[in-house]
């Protein structure tokens, strides 16, 4: 077991180094960090662990860290981080399910590890612990998917995987669809375009190709693939698009 310092400039280059070479499954814990499950039961945790092992959450809560020896985990200090999930269950954000066991992307043992790390300062809630991933990727520590580290201390991890293509549906042609062009947010800091061919490219306060990936649409809803391997969610309400807490409309 090894706790890295969080303060180094590279943070947890140790720790990632582990991980990406972790052939022998064992478990990842992410140990010290304000931790924002979105599941109605867990809420939001403070001082808390999250354990993984693979693409499975183990455990969420206190003091897992006390046998992260035993189990001889990796361990990633995250003291003075927040940990979010990085696929925003927007439905539950606005009180729309039922039952706990109807809640998708939450940082529970059973489902897939998805989450951020980022700086307490930018994680006031889910919403804008994923905009810091958007507006301020440098800030954030890691993104990690499935288990597996695809940004790391602000940067890109080398040789990370790509999104994976089973499963993943055609892209419908979009040609003469009414909501191909290019969306604006109320603040013009955000400019996402939508082509026919079922591409997105974002502008972010004029940084031309923030973010570039897949997209589908369902009904009122549309699902992002981006290049680096997460997923975000969005909906149509009426003229506007809603997504990560912006609001569009087509410019």
């Amino acid at each position: 077991m090894s706790i890295t310092d969080t303060s180094t400039a590279s943070w947890n280059p140790e720790a990632l180094d582990e991980i990406l070479s972790n052939d022998e499954g064992r478990p990842v814990l992410f140990t010290n960090a304000r931790i924002l499950t979105m599941d109605p039961l867990i809420g939001t945790m403070t001082g808390a662990d999250l354990l993984f092992v693979g693409s499975l959450i183990v455990g969420v809560g206190p003091a897992i860290v006390t046998a992260a020896g035993d189990d001889k985990a990796i361990v990633v200090d995250c003291t003075g981080l927040t940990i979010a999930p990085a696929v925003v269950d927007t439905v539950a954000l606005a009180g729309g399910r039922g039952h706990r066991s109807e809640y998708v992307a939450t940082l529970t043992p059973g489902n897939t590890p998805d989450f951020l790390v980022v700086p307490d300062e930018f994680a006031a809630d889910v919403p804008s612990a994923v905009a810091a991933l958007m507006t301020r990727p440098e800030q954030v520590r890691a993104l990690v998917a499935t288990g597996r580290p695809v940004l790391w201390a602000g940067t890109g991890v080398p040789g990370r995987s790509t999104a994976p293509e089973a499963g993943i549906p055609a892209v419908a042609d979009l040609t003469g669809s009414p909501r191909v062009g290019v969306w604006i947010d109320r603040n013009d800091f955000l400019h996402q375009e939508l082509t026919a061919d079922g591409r997105y490219d974002e502008t972010r306060g004029g940084r031309p190709h923030a973010y570039q990936g897949r997209y589908w649409i369902d009904g009122d809803r549309i699902d992002y693939l981006d290049d680096l391997g997460f997923w975000a969610y969005g909906e149509f309400q009426g003229d506007e698009l809603h997504h990560a807490g912006y609001v569009m409309k087509l410019g």
